[in-house]
């Protein structure tokens, strides 16, 4: 396991702009990024692995035939079939017990479904709950965060912690009004599947950035970055 501390990370983050890129900033975790990293089984377009773009190689794999999502190489997209419990694993483990700053380019197709969880510990994941409610969990702890307004769609999200505990959300660079109050570590082994092997993501998922610690630069560069894609 690997403990990822706010105290020890470096912030470098740039000023707003193009030439901006996750890799710029010392306290990036991992990065899974469109386009890049991603191995398929032979004569498919079956993903294998999704590599991690970020410094700690924290590497996304799936050895179940059936359980591979679909990639298209167009466009960078997983698609996540639940029928299927279609996931992505590793075998190390994100743990953050401070700030963090997670960014993600998806589109669901369903609801109740994991997104972000830790398949090896119960009670760590980021989930879809309803079409307008995502739940947070950690340490057991719950927190849920609604949107203002509207619907999840085709969307770009940032979900952040600050020093303070404090949780908040973003769609489509717009924070929401409800934050949620939650402490604890928060593990990640998997994308879209929460121990053990339930609620399985289903949808499209095109990036996903994690860091930690956050800042209203870092938010707004992952929101620049993340609409662009």
């Amino acid at each position: 396991m690997l403990a990822l501390k706010q105290a020890l990370s470096i912030v470098s983050t740039k000023n707003l702009g193009s030439s901006w890129n996750p890799s710029d900033e010392g306290s990036l975790v991992a990065w899974w990024q469109n386009k890049v990293g991603i191995t398929l089984t032979p004569s498919t377009t079956r993903v294998e692995s999704w590599i991690d773009s970020g410094p700690e190689a924290f590497d996304m794999v799936q050895a179940t035939a059936l359980e591979k999502p679909d990639y298209n190489s167009t466009t960078g997209v997983l698609t996540f079939d639940s029928s299927n419990s279609q996931s992505l694993q590793m075998q190390d483990q994100i743990s953050i017990a401070g700030e963090f700053t997670i960014g993600i380019r998806l589109r669901p197709s369903s609801f109740n479904n994991a997104i972000l969880g830790d398949n090896t510990t119960g009670n760590e994941y980021f989930k879809y709950t309803t079409d307008s409610n995502i739940r947070i969990k950690i340490d057991g702890g719950t927190a849920n965060i609604n949107l203002d307004s509207g619907v999840f769609g085709d969307d770009y999200l940032v979900i952040t912690r600050n020093a303070s505990d404090i949780l908040s959300l973003y769609q489509n660079g717009t924070l929401q009004t409800t934050t949620a109050t939650l402490s604890g570590t928060s593990d990640i082994d998997a994308i879209g599947i929460r121990a053990t092997n339930v609620n399985p993501y289903s949808g499209d998922i095109s990036e996903i950035q994690i860091y930690n610690s956050t800042s209203a630069a870092l938010i707004a560069n992952i929101n620049n970055r993340l609409s662009n894609l």
